[in-house]
């Protein structure tokens, strides 16, 4: 292997210096808000520790819909800050990642008796442009019946009054996670998978650092610094009841699941957001050979790591489908794979799962633990900015510090993002192309959009490789890849938070799971033991992503 940048073989030195340096902020948490904030605070000076009890984008954060969107139906709850706030994030973000951050058109059918009526959308959408500062040529368009028809065709023709298209952007959201990691460790941030956080260290009443457990090591560490920010997502309540005199909640968790069928069984020429007929409304969103289905949104209580995608909610997506486009008859058999995410909103009294705002909010314990919670994916840039302002003015207040450093989070492109629109990317596809006939457009063009510029790093792994299967050339070079330079420790980690694979092309897990696992035991030392018990981790992934109770 060669010299490591962030990975498995770097850890010793990173848990050296967690344990040697003091820090400014340690943030528990590896989703996308505590990657945000590492990034945002080591940008601004801060020394930043980063703790994830697991693998990084493993909860919550690689469980979304995978869009980045203004958040259309938080107009209807006349949430228009929220609706201002994300939908200018959009823009900045496909800056940020171009490659990450992919424009969509959206088409909302409008139907009899549904959630929007003709006047409604067109004034809200022109409100939603407004507020989202949407570029011209994205503007809504609001079509008549047969336009509707004419941009989807299976609709019901019956029951449809027209329809609006309307802008927004599709991501992969575990990349995002990934990227924002690595692009904070590029700028100094110390950041570790697989490190549990077991206690809050206090010094004078006040919370001073965290107690941590290695999994990988079983080695048990302590981390001092000025702040703890509690980014746990789902989690974040238990990390708060750490603070030995936290008792009440704070969060309402909430689930939702997605299917994944083949695109020949739904084969919508966009992305649709339709009604269902219990007043909600849900995504069918096409990418390649497949289009996933969702969201669900009921409430949730248990451990957010046991939360599984159950029959009752694969029934009631197909049903609401089946209904919206009644051409198509999918089965529950038809269902290739799935998953399910919990959502960690603000505790409102009196208000469904689907009522709860999405806004974020920040807490400080009487001990000093900060913790935020709620928020969109889309707005995570802007909720890290609002903790890191909060870190540095009681870092004022406590250090004499009065000069505060603006968040640079703005300007700072990811890891993998050297372009400077969609164009440059489909260039850089072209080059590709042309400099490694061997292998075929698709595949490149599906590894630029997983891992920008760092594509070519892949393909000279892979150029190298003596098999003739272009196909497992390519993907032993990313398992290495994601080995040496993504601190990939576990086939969990690869086929699921690097590439998404289990979610949508579950056939290449179940093809090539033996063959990965051999390629990962040779770069990461396993036993046969060890390999054996990864690939039965795997299984039970791939049960819970197709098996429904």
């Amino acid at each position: 292997m060669s010299k490591p940048s962030f990975s498995y073989q770097t850890r010793p030195n990173i848990i050296q210096n967690l344990k040697n340096e003091y820090y400014d902020v340690i943030i528990i948490g590896g989703g996308i808000t505590g990657a945000g904030i590492a990034l945002d605070a080591v940008t601004r000076g801060l020394k930043v520790a980063l703790l994830e009890k697991k693998d990084f984008a493993s909860g919550t954060s690689s469980k979304s819909t995978k869009l980045i969107h203004g958040g259309l139906r938080y107009l209807k709850q006349f949430e228009f800050s929220l609706v201002r706030e994300v939908g200018k994030e959009r823009s900045i973000l496909h800056e940020l990642a171009t490659h990450l951050v992919r424009p969509e058109k959206m088409l909302l059918p409008l139907i009899k008796d549904g959630n929007y009526g003709k006047i409604i959308t067109s004034v809200g959408l022109m409100v939603y442009d407004v507020l989202a500062g949407v570029e011209e040529e994205d503007q809504r368009k609001m079509l008549s019946i047969e336009e509707t028809m004419n941009c989807e065709p299976l609709l019901d023709k019956n029951i449809i009054e027209g329809g609006g298209l309307y802008a927004e952007y599709q991501t992969d959201d575990f990349r995002l996670v990934m990227e924002l990691i690595k692009t904070s460790v590029e700028h100094g941030a110390q950041t570790l998978n697989y490190a549990n956080c077991t206690d809050l260290l206090a010094k004078g009443g006040k919370v001073c650092g965290v107690a941590c457990h290695d999994e990988h090591s079983g080695e048990d560490f302590k981390i001092y610094g000025d702040y703890v920010v509690n980014a746990a997502g789902p989690w974040v309540d238990q990390v708060r009841k750490l603070n030995k005199k936290v008792k009440e909640t704070k969060l309402h968790l909430t689930k939702g699941i997605h299917i994944v069928v083949p695109f020949e069984m739904l084969p919508v020429r966009q992305s649709v957001y339709f009604d269902v007929s219990d007043g909600r409304m849900i995504f069918a969103i096409p990418k390649n050979d497949i289009t996933y289905i969702g969201t669900t949104d009921t409430n949730y209580e248990g451990n957010p790591r046991d939360a599984r995608t159950e029959k009752k909610d694969v029934s009631y997506l197909i049903k609401a489908v089946n209904e919206a486009f009644p051409s198509i008859h999918i089965k529950i058999e038809d269902v290739l794979s799935s998953w399910a995410g919990i959502r960690p909103l603000i505790q409102e009294e009196g208000k469904s799962a689907s009522e709860i705002s999405r806004k974020d909010e920040i807490f400080i314990s009487d001990r000093g633990l900060i913790s935020i919670a709620g928020g969109k994916l889309t707005g995570y840039r802007k909720m890290a900015k609002r903790t890191v302002d909060l870190v540095l003015e009681m870092k004022s207040s406590r250090s004499g510090i009065t000069k505060k450093t603006k968040s640079k989070s703005k300007k700072i492109k990811f890891n993998g993002n050297s372009f400077k629109n969609t164009k440059a990317i489909s260039s850089y596809k072209a080059k590709l192309q042309k400099d490694y006939t061997q292998f075929n457009k698709e595949q490149i063009a599906s590894l630029v959009d997983t891992y920008g510029d760092q594509t070519q790093t892949i393909l000279n792994f892979a150029e190298r490789l003596p098999s003739k299967n272009e196909e497992v050339k390519l993907l032993k070079a990313e398992v290495r890849f994601c080995i040496e330079r993504e601190m990939v420790m576990h086939l969990t980690d690869f086929f699921i938070h690097r590439t998404g694979r289990l979610y949508f092309n579950i056939k290449s897990v179940k093809d090539h799971l033996k063959m990965v696992a051999t390629e990962m035991k040779h770069w990461l030392d396993w036993s046969t033991e060890q390999m054996n018990e990864e690939i039965a981790a795997m299984q039970e992934e791939i049960n819970k992503a197709t098996g429904f109770k």
